[in-house]
């Protein structure tokens, strides 16, 4: 009986995780939710931007420029959030279909290494954009599944080179 327990518990630790099919399909429902309507969507953006600039200045001189990122309200910048979140949302869609998912993770791969960004500045994102859906969904939102499945993501996406 007590090793039946311990194996019960190594599987749910295991299962919590891991972003296997459960925590896919956990991820993709929660990020339904939060992603909402166009108002929410550009909310939930300009909050985890907020947040990157807040744990990495430099990050908006570094790579922003272009887009006026000291002008977070801008419309250059608002249109590139838009462009990013529209880019996680396409991969959050793809989480259950690995093969269509790697491939536009090799492709982000590829654009972000020609940018050079550096491989925190995505764990960085990854963080804002978790407290973002968190504080749209509240309570409901399961750390432990999104943490492993934005990791798939963002592993995909950082530079290998």
């Amino acid at each position: 009986m007590k090793l039946l327990i311990v194996l019960a518990c190594m599987v749910a630790y295991s299962a919590a995780t891991e972003c296997g099919v459960l925590q896919r399909l956990k991820v993709k429902r929660q990020w339904t939710q939060a992603f909402g309507t166009s108002e929410e969507r550009e909310a939930m953006g300009l909050a985890t931007w907020r947040y990157i600039a807040h744990k990495e200045p430099s990050v908006i001189d570094e790579h922003f420029e272009r887009v006026h990122g000291h002008d977070m309200h801008s419309p250059e910048f608002l249109a590139h959030s838009s462009r990013v979140m529209s880019g996680f949302d396409m991969c959050i869609s793809l989480l259950t279909d690995e093969g269509p998912l790697n491939a536009e993770l090799d492709h982000l791969q590829h654009q972000h290494e020609e940018m050079h960004i550096a491989a925190g500045l995505f764990d960085v994102f990854s963080q804002g954009l978790r407290l973002a859906v968190h504080s749209l969904l509240g309570r409901c939102f399961d750390e432990d599944a999104w943490a492993a499945c934005t990791d798939v993501i963002e592993s995909g996406i950082k530079s290998t080179g």
